[in-house]
């Protein structure tokens, strides 16, 4: 192989890994996860997640999509949700999100400053504040006050709701 061949070869080569890169940085921006160490991934690609996260004191359990290792922000739970995002995130999807901040300061001893909230077109960074945790574990005592309560009332009046609904067929108040 000549001289010049081997220089050919060896800078399409490397025009060819700096295009890697290149592709590489784009999905990482569009995937909308920190930039770190993907620690555990509970979607079935990269890192397996098979470690559930415990919270004794509240009887939580959990895993986040992703749990991200950075290394100015510690560890950031990642929650992906397939549809487009809303305005703003919903209050339903703070809150799980918030269980997995939580989960994570219980399990690995180191409280996350946020938690991301990944939808199909939009990322949001979720503070996780005093205020948001008091929240959660407000809704923790609530649900757990309904769990020991036995038959509750539906909370809704939205006939839609019901008919997606998992316990419709045992539902006593279901509509339609």
């Amino acid at each position: 192989m000549s001289q010049a061949s081997l220089f050919s070869s060896s800078f399409l080569l490397l025009l060819l890994g700096l295009d890697a890169c290149a592709l590489s940085l784009r999905l990482r921006q569009r995937s909308g996860l920190p930039a770190g160490h993907i620690r555990a991934s509970d979607t079935g690609s990269w890192v397996a997640n098979d470690e559930l996260l415990y919270a004794r004191d509240v009887y939580l359990v959990g895993k986040p999509d992703y749990l991200v290792e950075t290394a100015d922000s510690g560890l950031i739970p990642v929650e992906v949700k397939s549809r487009r995002a809303p305005k703003l995130p919903y209050e339903s999807h703070v809150l799980q999100l918030a269980a997995y901040c939580y989960l994570v300061e219980q399990h690995y001893g180191e409280r996350p400053f946020y938690g991301i909230l990944q939808y199909s077109d939009r990322t949001f960074a979720i503070d996780y504040t005093d205020e948001l945790e008091d929240e959660l574990l407000d809704v923790i005592a609530d649900m757990r006050a309904d769990m020991l309560a036995g038959e509750l009332d539906r909370d809704h009046t939205d006939w839609r709701r019901c008919t997606r609904c998992g316990f419709r067929q045992s539902c006593v108040q279901r509509r339609g």
